[in-house]
């Protein structure tokens, strides 16, 4: 299974980006599309995911400024960030979570917020 992930960039603090996720299959009824942050320095941290019935879960800090969506005709997972802060510096990774349990990684995309 490969992931494109794509949409990442340098946006000024208080703008907004929209990520991009395609797998090349579909993770099935009962699978999931995660997207992770990995800043420098710190551990790989989920941001948001969502399940393939279209449950949704956030970290705090993407609490109402984030939001995760998948549109199942293109098979891709968005998500959308509002209101950036430099904090939110990072390499983001979407993430194909299989019933199987079986996790495989896309290529990150750099999202650069300045001050």
């Amino acid at each position: 299974v490969q992931l494109q992930a794509s949409g990442g960039g340098l946006v000024q603090a208080g703008g907004s980006l929209r990520l991009s996720c395609a797998p090349s299959e579909s993770t099935g009824s009962r699978g999931a599309i995660g997207w992770y942050r990995q800043a420098p320095g710190k551990q790989r941290e989920l941001v948001a995911s969502i399940t393939s019935r279209g449950s949704t879960n956030y970290q705090d800090s993407a609490k109402g400024r984030f939001t995760i969506s998948r549109d199942n005709a293109k098979n891709t997972v968005y998500l959308q960030m509002n209101s950036l802060k430099p904090e939110d510096t990072a390499v983001y990774y979407c993430s194909a979570d299989f019933y199987s349990g079986m996790k495989y990684w896309g290529k990150g995309t750099l999202v650069t917020v300045s001050s």
